[in-house]
Formats: C-alpha cells, sequence, structure tokens
C-alpha cells in the first residue's frame, strides 16, 4: 500500500523533472535565435532592438524561479503542513499557466502585429512591452483587446512602446 509520503515524493520528482526539463530547453532555444540574428548585419539591429525584450525576459524568469525554488522549499520542508503544500502546490501550477499564457499572448501578438514584445502577466494585470520606434495608440487598443480575449475575467492591461 502506498502511503502519503510515498505519493508526495513522487509528485515532487514528477514537477521537479518536468520543470527541470522545461528550462533547460528554453536557453537552448533562445541562444540559437541569437546566434542566427548575429549572422547578417541587417539582423543585428533586430538583435539590439531585442536586447530589451532579453533583458525583460531573464529579470522575469529570475523572479519566477526564486518563487518556484521557494515554493519547492515549502514542498520538500518535512515540518511544513499537509495544507501548506498543497497551497505550495497549486501556486507551482498556477505559475505554470501563467508562463504558458505569457508565451502564447506573445506569440499571437507577433504573428498578428509583426512586433517583437513582451508579455508579464501578475495577478489581473498583464504588461505589454512592445519594440516600436512609433507610438501608435490605435496598435496599443488592438493589442489591449487582442489581450483581453485571451482571459475570461476583466484584466487590467498596459501597453509600452520602447525603441
Amino acid at each position: 500500500m502506498i502511503n502519503k509520503q510515498s505519493i508526495w515524493i513522487l509528485t515532487l520528482f514528477s514537477l521537479i523533472l518536468v520543470l527541470s526539463v522545461y528550462y533547460i530547453t528554453m536557453p537552448s532555444e533562445f541562444m540559437a535565435s541569437a546566434t542566427v540574428d548575429k549572422k547578417d548585419t541587417k539582423e543585428v539591429v533586430k538583435t539590439q532592438d531585442s536586447d530589451v525584450i532579453a533583458t525583460l525576459k531573464v529579470e522575469n524568469d529570475e523572479e519566477r524561479n526564486e518563487k518556484i525554488k521557494e515554493l519547492q522549499t515549502i514542498l520538500t520542508n518535512d515540518k511544513a503542513t499537509s495544507e501548506e503544500k498543497n497551497n505550495a502546490y497549486e501556486e507551482l501550477k498556477v505559475l505554470n499557466i501563467m508562463k504558458g499564457k505569457e508565451d502564447e499572448i506573445t506569440a499571437k501578438i507577433k504573428e498578428k502585429y509583426e512586433v517583437e514584445n513582451f508579455v508579464k502577466i501578475k495577478d489581473d494585470q498583464v504588461r505589454v512591452v512592445v519594440i516600436k520606434d512609433k507610438h501608435d495608440s490605435s496598435l496599443a487598443a488592438e493589442i489591449m483587446n487582442l489581450v483581453q480575449e485571451s482571459f475570461d475575467s476583466k484584466m487590467y492591461i498596459s501597453v509600452k512602446f520602447q525603441k
């Protein structure tokens, strides 16, 4: 018969394995796209523009990784109650869902409007940074509508244009 401790160990191992694979594969994709961008001098300008996006992504990933470590510490703590462990596990699931949603919205904006962008979701707020020289209020409104379509509830969306 399987006891609770064995179930928790199995759950934690599975979660750590999935997160490890996810974070290990992300940097290699990022590095591959960076080396492809540097081949052409015209593409170097794109790389410089995307430096802002890369910086925002790194900051966001560091913040998210820090939170994940805190939650994993709670999950592996023998003194934590089962309620605390369940809350930590649920929060980890929410973090992964938000990461997926951010990636999905980023891809939609890039595909539809052909602009480099960064999306960060925190609670009921969505922050979008768009790399574009000209500030375009109609584009901002369209992006806000596109982002809001991805959510069931009302979100507070901000769009910032960055050179």
